[in-house]
């Protein structure tokens, strides 16, 4: 048998590493930032995940704000050939906000372009609504809700490093979340609000089931993506895992997200 030349060895080589770093989108992979649930719909200025393989060669984290579209050696991943920006980047995970630009209704083509090559196409289903709450589990668990001074609605000391205590009927509380939709004024893709935004649709609060009071819903003043939602503590609920849930657009949150309330 002819042996193959140097060469020849060099560009089977080359092709298969090539071969080996095409980015693929898992199916049914695009995913809600914060709760990670399946078969739901994404929604325009929401943070959103994109699972797969071969994504991007290192993880890599964005350290500025506006966000860059661009993050380690993920050239660009695009929503109906809109660039997305892009939080986190990793072989198989990749965090984006789903540009504010991509219509709210009907699918979106997804595409992640990185050094060596582009994923091929991959649908996803956009709505006005994707409604998921942040919490330390990522879709169960201890919610990210804080009381004004940063103190977590949590059993005490159950978090190392963050100050945790249980919080009790009337107390205003702040959860963390994404997916609720459009706001006003509009907030441009990539940047933090740098006006106060509403949340064009106010979205319920259920505390154990029961429904509590919002003084407010919109944009976190801090984080491209990311929708705050000040609430008071309703009575006659406790327990160190009450069921802390958002509900908004027919949607409901899972009620395996949770929060500490004291008697």
């Amino acid at each position: 048998m002819a042996k193959r030349g140097c060469g020849s060895v060099a560009l089977l080589l080359f092709s298969a590493v090539l071969y080996c770093q095409t980015p693929t989108v898992a199916p049914g992979g695009v995913l809600n930032g914060a709760s990670f649930t399946l078969g739901q719909p994404v929604t325009p200025g929401s943070l959103i995940s994109v699972f797969g393989s071969n994504l991007a060669s290192a993880v890599a984290l964005a350290d500025t704000i506006p966000l860059s579209t661009t993050l380690g050696d993920v050239r660009s991943v695009t929503f109906n050939s809109i660039s997305a920006p892009l939080v986190f980047v990793s072989p198989t995970q990749i965090n984006v906000q789903l540009p504010w630009e991509v219509a709210a209704s009907g699918n979106a083509t997804v595409v992640v372009n990185r050094t060596g090559g582009s994923s091929p196409p991959a649908t996803v289903q956009v709505g006005p609504f994707s409604p998921g709450i942040f919490s330390v589990q990522f879709g169960v668990g201890q919610a990210i809700v804080f009381s004004p001074q940063g103190i977590l609605a949590a059993p005490v000391g159950s978090i190392p490093g963050l100050t945790t205590q249980p919080a009790k009927a009337g107390d205003v509380l702040i959860i963390f979340g994404t997916g609720l939709g459009a706001v006003q004024p509009a907030a441009v893709t990539g940047h933090a609000p740098d006006t106060l935004t509403n949340a064009v649709t106010t979205p319920d609060v259920l505390v154990g089931g029961v429904q509590a009071t919002v003084t407010f819903a919109g944009l976190s003043p801090q984080f491209p993506g990311v929708n705050q939602v000040n609430f008071i503590v309703p009575a006659g609920v406790t327990g160190d895992a009450v069921p802390l849930q958002f509900r908004v657009g027919g949607i409901t949150t899972t009620e395996k997200v949770t929060m500490a309330i004291s008697p």
